[in-house]
């Protein structure tokens, strides 16, 4: 899971963005956009969305799953929404997912002890995704995204994870500081990747 919000100053920014939420048919209809939003404010290689869209497609079919995303308006056709320059998306943490199983593994290892594990891991939402075009940074996007996707969710907290950077000088981190995002796991290295990163979490509601 790598939330990446980028808030960088951007391009001219009219028409602005309009939030918006997305059934997974909509989903699905603008993978493709979704994933090269993925790959661009990532700075990943061209090739990775191939490697993520079944992947993305299998998490809609998840208990709580739930997404967002944010459209430039067509100002030709008011009725119409124009390119999708944002997107975020979550779903409810589960004993059987991967993500959960490394964390639990990576608060045991760090201290924690087992009553808290289960209490953060026993109900929580998981913020998979949230990422932000670079052409449509620079505008707070990310933390309309983050607190549209995360009204109303019943679940009791909010958990997420995203790369360890110095000092936590990046605009994800901003964000995620700015909004009450706790340390549940730092410099933790998930299987498969060698980066390190830092798990985070808040209870809801945000």
């Amino acid at each position: 899971m790598d939330a990446n919000p980028g808030e960088s100053p951007g391009l001219d920014p009219d028409p602005a963005p309009v939030v918006v939420d997305l059934s997974v048919s909509d989903m699905r209809a603008r993978l493709p956009e979704a994933l090269s939003i993925y790959v661009e404010a990532m700075n990943y290689p061209r090739g990775t969305e191939f490697h993520r869209a079944p992947l993305w497609t299998e998490h809609t079919q998840r208990p709580g799953w739930r997404a967002v995303g944010a459209v430039r308006p067509d100002p030709e056709h008011p009725d119409r929404t124009g390119p999708l320059v944002a997107i975020a998306y979550g779903y409810r943490g589960a004993p059987d997912q991967w993500w959960q199983q490394q964390v639990r593994h990576g608060m045991q290892a760090t201290g924690w002890g087992r009553d808290q594990i289960e209490y953060i891991l026993g109900n929580y939402f998981e913020l998979t995704e949230l990422h932000v075009h670079p052409s449509a940074q620079g505008h707070r996007l990310g933390e309309r995204l983050l607190r549209r996707l995360l009204a109303d969710r019943p679940e009791r907290g909010v958990l997420l994870s995203t790369p360890e950077v110095s000092e936590e000088d990046n605009r994800a981190w901003r964000l995620y500081r700015r909004t009450g995002f706790r340390d549940v796991v730092r410099h933790f290295t998930f299987a498969g990747d060698r980066r390190p990163f830092a798990v985070l979490g808040r209870g809801l509601p945000l």
